[in-house]
């Protein structure tokens, strides 16, 4: 049987960083309780306020900034709802444009009509989450890379900023607007992905090869805790970049039972421990891979959509090709889990009203697109008129009556359920020698 090799990594505490992302959510409120007294979900009869950004461009992928609430129709499971609350937000600040009527004027005087009323509190609430669990040590100089041309790109003045690792990086800066104190967290980082070697010589389960699904539950649990605090930041665009290799909850099926050409081969061990694919307990596996890990994608998009933040997920492996002959791994297994580990990043963007910035290396002109959609939109607010809780997701839609341009929406939001969602495991020690 093969030794457990694991990544080296200190022990990782839930209940501490539990009590550390409470902290920062604490004080992320805290901070804009003043400005946001006002915008807070509230409840109407028991009827939930629902708000969302809306971003409309014309044909020549322009924003549209002249529409009124009466050119939007927004559809919660096909039923038209009536927009309470109209706002505009250009260039980071808010203009509201849905005022109370004034009062009648006294005949004979003439007032010049109302103008929208300005917010000038400008900036977005800007959150990068490294998932320094799924990517590998000899990533790292190239994630803090990837990392500062973020900073340089996409953060601005009035914007709050927060960062926050998911593993041993152990960073937690924010909430600041000071983007230079944000940034010296890039130094920190440190990826501790499991390198195909290590899944090779892990000890098999029916949860799969080592620790892979506990790592996924741990950087899943730290986005959504955040998430979910973040409900209470409204009107306020909330742009999640999520950088991470992505995830595959079962990868190199053949090379780990020693059958494709490399791991079955020449560099095959006859000592090294195999899968014995007639015990059914190793088969639960394959069975139940890909529905774990689409289960804990979708809690988290379901938690992006509650909280109206968009995730762009970042792959900071760039354009892909074949792997190198030092990993030992066959080409067909590579793009197997290629194609899982960018797909799990896409769904995660696609569902949230983001998009994803994978196969690329041109980091500069997707992290500018991200910038454009976070600066202009419109906030939509409506209270459902579906009061039936036991209908968790609720399917939104969201027209304009204006030919030539795309409506850029979430597509569903979905209502919390009772209680917390359990801490995953803690991960074990570094193996001592």
């Amino acid at each position: 049987m093969g030794a457990i090799i694991l990544s080296p990594m200190p022990v990782f505490r839930p209940d501490r960083t539990t009590t550390r992302l409470r902290l920062w959510c604490a004080v992320l409120v805290a901070m804009l309780g003043g400005h946001l007294a006002a915008q807070q979900a509230t409840f109407r009869g028991g009827v939930t306020m629902v708000s969302t950004d809306v971003i409309v461009r014309d044909d020549h992928g322009r924003f549209v900034s002249d529409l009124t609430r009466e050119n939007f129709t927004v559809l919660e499971d096909d039923q038209a709802q009536k927009i309470e609350s109209f706002m505009l937000v250009r260039g980071g600040r808010t203009f509201n444009l849905l005022v109370p009527q004034t009062q009648a004027a006294p005949d004979g005087l003439v007032l010049p009509q109302a103008k929208p009323k300005v917010d000038d509190t400008a900036g977005r609430v800007l959150l990068v989450i490294i998932d320094d669990l799924h990517f590998e040590a000899d990533l790292s100089p190239h994630v803090r890379k990837v990392v500062q041309t973020i900073g340089d790109t996409l953060m601005h003045e009035g914007d709050m900023i927060a960062i926050v690792s998911t593993g041993p990086s152990f960073i937690q800066v924010g909430p600041t607007y000071d983007k230079k104190l944000a940034m010296e967290a890039v130094g920190k980082i440190r990826g501790s992905g499991l390198i195909p070697s290590e899944i090779f010589q892990a000890f098999e389960s029916s949860k799969g090869p080592g620790d892979i699904r506990d790592r996924a539950q741990i950087a899943f649990y730290t986005a959504y805790n955040i998430l979910n605090d973040l409900e209470g930041v409204n009107n306020k665009r909330k742009a999640v970049i999520y950088v991470s290799t992505g995830y595959d909850f079962d990868p190199f099926t053949e090379g780990r039972a020693s059958r494709d050409r490399i791991q079955g081969g020449r560099f095959s061990d006859p000592l090294r421990f195999t899968i014995d694919e007639t015990n059914p307990y190793f088969s639960i596996n394959h069975a139940t891979a890909d529905l774990e890990l689409f289960q804990l994608l979708r809690e988290l998009t379901l938690s992006a959509n509650r909280a109206n933040a968009s995730i762009y997920t970042l792959d900071p492996r760039g354009l892909q090709g074949v792997t190198g002959a030092d990993r030992y791994l066959d080409q067909s297994e590579w793009r197997t889990h290629l194609q899982k580990t960018t797909s799990s990043l896409r769904y995660i963007a696609e569902n949230t009203g983001g998009f994803p910035i994978v196969n690329t290396n041109d980091f500069t002109s997707e992290l500018k697109r991200v910038d454009a959609e976070t600066s202009d939109y419109y906030v939509l607010g409506y209270y459902s008129s579906n009061p039936d809780p036991a209908k968790r997701t609720r399917l939104l839609e969201v027209k304009v009556d204006r030919p030539n341009v795309s409506v850029a929406s979430r597509k569903e939001y979905s209502l919390k359920t009772q209680g917390k969602p359990p801490a995953p495991p803690p991960l074990p020690p570094k193996k001592k020698p």
